[in-house]
């Protein structure tokens, strides 16, 4: 008994099915490649050389405009301390007329008989912290009301 031609193809055709079936499973069950592809790569280092860029930008005007401040702030810092000096000689003249109104009736006090800071003394403190001169904003709290050194110091932190 031999084998025909037609016996052949009908071990050989299942077995060619099976084996291309096989190989289609295979490739579509097999690990995708999950590389960065060239396109995506490619919009990486745009993104990249980008925001470098934008960050060397705001570096610019950042320097820029520390130029165009250092120039222009001399003359402001200048009117910022005749107003402070014209401040601190009006507390001074206060201070002066302070103690000198204290012996004369119709005066207010330092300290108000319902435990409050008179307003005027509060309004030339803050004046006196807000331009930079706690120090003397302390001074002039301790002289008009007597009292110690930490208890000022503390009202005045709280200013």
């Amino acid at each position: 008994m031999g084998m025909n031609f037609g016996d052949v193809l009908t071990i050989a055709l299942p077995l060619l099915v099976l084996l291309g079936l096989l190989w289609a499973l295979n490739a579509a069950f097999k690990p995708r490649d999950t590389g960065v592809s060239d396109a995506e790569r490619y919009q990486r280092e745009l993104a990249a050389r980008s925001a470098a860029h934008q960050a060397s930008q705001v570096q610019e005007a950042l320097a820029l405009r520390a130029r165009i401040e250092a120039t222009t702030k001399p003359s402001q810092n200048e009117a910022q301390h005749s107003q402070q000096t014209q401040q601190n000689r009006t507390a001074v003249q206060a201070q002066a007329a302070r103690s000198q109104a204290a012996g004369q009736p119709g005066h207010q006090p330092a300290v108000l008989p319902n435990g409050q800071l008179n307003p005027q003394l509060a309004f030339e403190l803050q004046n006196l912290v807000r331009s930079g001169k706690k120090i003397e904003a302390i001074k002039v709290l301790r002289q008009a009301t007597h009292s110690d050194l930490l208890t000022a110091k503390n009202y005045v932190d709280r200013l």
